[in-house]
C-alpha cells in the first residue's frame, strides 16, 4: 500500500513520490488574506481558497507648487473628426483660437504636503508594519490538517498583523501515516518556493510528527533559510508509550513487543514505526530504522557531514513541550532526552548525539541558538490552541 523508504536518499535526489503527493501549499490565513472555507471530507470547515486584499496602492509623484499658477483657461470641445491625445501624467492637450494648441495645467499639490505624504500613509494604515515581519510555515502532526491550527493563525494575525501564514494542506488525516521520507520529500516541494520568495528568511512551526518531517527538510535542503525551528510538542528522540493511536494501529501489540513489527521492512511503511525508538532493543534500533537513526547521525551514511552543515544553518532551535503532554512519551523527547535501558530518562547533555555532536546539537547549544520552553498543564492536541503558550514560547521568536 505504501512505497518503501529503506534508504536514506541523498541531498538534492529525488524521491519516487506517488502523483497525488505532489499537491501545492495552501495559504490558510494572514492579516492580508480574506480566506474561505467550506466542509473537508472530515465534516470540519477548512480553508479553500485565499482572495488577497491586495497590497497598498503605491505612491503617486506630485510635483510641488513653489509659485502661484495662473488658473487654466476653460476646456473647449474637441472639433469634428478630432482625436484626443495623452500627454503625460502632468498636462493634457485641447485645441485653442484658431486651432492652436494649449496646455492644460493639473492643480499641484503644495511640497510640505509630499514631503508628510509617507509619514501619513504609515499612520493611517498600520498593517503595513507587517512587512517587517517574516513568514511562518506551519506542519501539521499526525492525523491532523490545516484546520486544527485556526486558533494560532488568528493568535499570530493579531500580534503580528500582515504576517503571511502558510498551513500546509498536505498529507492529511490517514495519510500521515505515509513514511516520512516520502512526507519529507512532499513538504520539500511546497515550502522551498515560499523560502525563496523570502529573502530574508523564514519561520518554521512543526507539531507533533511534523516536527521530525521540519528537522529533516532542515537536514537535506542545501539552502533553507529558516530563522526560528518552533518544535511544538514532538518526539525529536524518538517514541516509546502505549497512546490511543499506536492501540488502533496496532490492537494486538503493546510497547514491549511493538519492535517485531516496527523494525520490519514491513512496519517501517508506517510513519510511527519511523520514529519508534526501543530503549531495550537499541541494537535492533539502529540496523532497522530508516528514518530517525539517520536524521540523528546514529547510523553512518555518507550524507551525514552535508546533512549536518545544513541543519546548522537554523537560527535558533526552539523546543516546546511538557510533563501533561499525555502522548510523547517520555515527554522529555520533546527537549532531546529520552530514556535509557532502564527507562531512566537522560537529558539532552547526556545524549551520545549529543556529546557526539552528530548532527549539531552540541555546536546550537554552544552558540546559544537552543531555547527550552517547557509548559505544564498542556494535553497533548492542546499545544497549537493555548494563547499562555502561544504568548509565552512562540511570539517572541516569530519577529
Amino acid at each position: 500500500m505504501y512505497r518503501s523508504a529503506r534508504s536514506s536518499p541523498a541531498p538534492g535526489a529525488q524521491w519516487n513520490v506517488p502523483s497525488p503527493l505532489r499537491c501545492a501549499a495552501r495559504v490558510a490565513g494572514d492579516a492580508g488574506t480574506v480566506t474561505r472555507e467550506s466542509p473537508g471530507r472530515d465534516g470540519f470547515a477548512r480553508p479553500q481558497q485565499s482572495v488577497p486584499s491586495g497590497p497598498l496602492p503605491s505612491v503617486i509623484p506630485l510635483r510641488c507648487r513653489l509659485t502661484p499658477s495662473p488658473p487654466p483657461p476653460p476646456r473647449r470641445g474637441l472639433r469634428a473628426g478630432e482625436k484626443s491625445g495623452h500627454r503625460g501624467p502632468s498636462q493634457a492637450s485641447a485645441p485653442g483660437p484658431g486651432g492652436s494648441m494649449q496646455v492644460l495645467r493639473v492643480p499641484r499639490v503644495p511640497c510640505a504636503w509630499v514631503l508628510l505624504l509617507p509619514f501619513l500613509l504609515l499612520i493611517a494604515t498600520p498593517a503595513a508594519h507587517g512587512a517587517s515581519y517574516k513568514p511562518v510555515i506551519v506542519v501539521h502532526g499526525l492525523f491532523d490538517s490545516s484546520y486544527s491550527f485556526r486558533h494560532l493563525l488568528e493568535y499570530i494575525n493579531e500580534t503580528h498583523p500582515g504576517t503571511v501564514v502558510t498551513v500546509l494542506d498536505l498529507f492529511d488525516g490517514r495519510e500521515s501515516l505515509r513514511p516520512l521520507w516520502e512526507q519529507v520529500q512532499g513538504f520539500q516541494e511546497a515550502v522551498k518556493p515560499i523560502m525563496e520568495k523570502a529573502p530574508q528568511g523564514v519561520h518554521l512551526l512543526c507539531y507533533s510528527q511534523g516536527g521530525l518531517v521540519c528537522r529533516a527538510l532542515l537536514s537535506v535542503m542545501e539552502e533553507h533559510n529558516v530563522d526560528s525551528f518552533i518544535s511544538l510538542s514532538s518526539p525529536q528522540m524518538g517514541q516509546y508509550g502505549d497512546t490511543d493511536y499506536l492501540k488502533w494501529l496496532f490492537p494486538t501489540s503493546m510497547r514491549s513487543n511493538l519492535y517485531r513489527i516496527c523494525y520490519s521492512p514491513w512496519g517501517q511503511e508506517f510513519s510511527i514505526c519511523n520514529y519508534w525508538h526501543d530503549p531495550h532493543h537499541d541494537d535492533l534500533y539502529l540496523n532497522a530504522s530508516s528514518f530517525l537513526a539517520l536524521i540523528n547521525g546514529e547510523r553512518d551514511h555518507p550524507n551525514a557531514t552535508a546533512w549536518r552543515k545544513n541543519f546548522l544553518r537554523v537560527g535558533h532551535l526552539v523546543l516546546i513541550g511538557g510533563p501533561d503532554d499525555g502522548v510523547i512519551t517520555p515527554w522529555q523527547s520533546s527537549f532531546f532526552g529520552f530514556y535509557d535501558a532502564n527507562e531512566t530518562v537522560l537529558e539532552m547533555e547526556e545524549q551520545l548525539v549529543y556529546l557526539r555532536d552528530s548532527f549539531g546539537l552540541k555546536t546550537l547549544l554552544a552558540r546559544g541558538a537552543i531555547v527550552r520552553c517547557p509548559m505544564a498543564g498542556i494535553s497533548h492536541t492542546n499545544w497549537h490552541s493555548n494563547r499562555t503558550l502561544y504568548d509565552t514560547c512562540i511570539e517572541p521568536w516569530l519577529s
